[in-house]
């Protein structure tokens, strides 16, 4: 009886490994190169344009709207003269000032907007201002300390020690005591 029911079994499938389905779906994997920033194919143009460091939401809402580009289309299906006209908007923002990055830069008073290397160099240089002309900022950048006022009674404790650290004469000194004692 039990012999039965495993033909039984057989014969509806049970036991056996089953056949791995394909897929005909051909996703494009491919890189789009903008500024200098891979952007993954698959991503639509409203988001993918925010993997580019320096680009917001915001921006690439502008970007979107004032070449009339839809937000939801893959960047893989963007053609060379949208590409083009991506680029040359994101060199030269036609938006208002409050949307750039880079307002009354402080050594030349005119207001760009900056991206991925440019930003970082510009940030640095800043903050190194700062700290040379000791201001108050300055000052909690180069302690390591919250610069933007907050708390620090419970944060922001991380990279030094808490509590009592014996030094090395101690440890020598307790080392030396438990050899004695063997």
């Amino acid at each position: 009886m039990a012999e039965e029911k495993i033909e039984e079994k057989k014969k509806k499938g049970f036991g056996q490994k089953k056949p791995e389905v394909h897929r005909e779906e051909q996703l494009t994997e491919a890189l789009i190169r903008i500024q200098g920033t891979d952007i993954s194919g698959n991503a639509s143009v409203y988001p993918g344009l925010t993997r580019i460091k320096g680009i917001s939401f915001a921006l690439s809402n502008a970007v979107c709207l004032s070449l009339g580009i839809d937000k939801k289309k893959k960047v893989s299906d963007l053609n060379e003269k949208e590409m083009s006209a991506i680029s040359e908007f994101i060199k030269n923002p036609k938006v208002p000032e409050w949307m750039l990055n880079r307002r009354k830069d402080t050594e030349t008073g005119e207001s760009k907007h900056l991206l991925t290397n440019d930003l970082d160099y510009s940030r640095e240089s800043d903050i190194r201002a700062m700290k040379k002309m000791k201001s108050y900022r300055g000052w909690r950048h180069a302690t390591g300390q919250p610069v933007r006022g907050q708390r620090t009674k419970s944060h922001f404790r991380h990279g030094s020690s808490v509590g009592v650290a014996k030094s090395k004469e101690a440890k020598a000194q307790t080392a030396a005591k438990s050899d004695k004692k063997k």
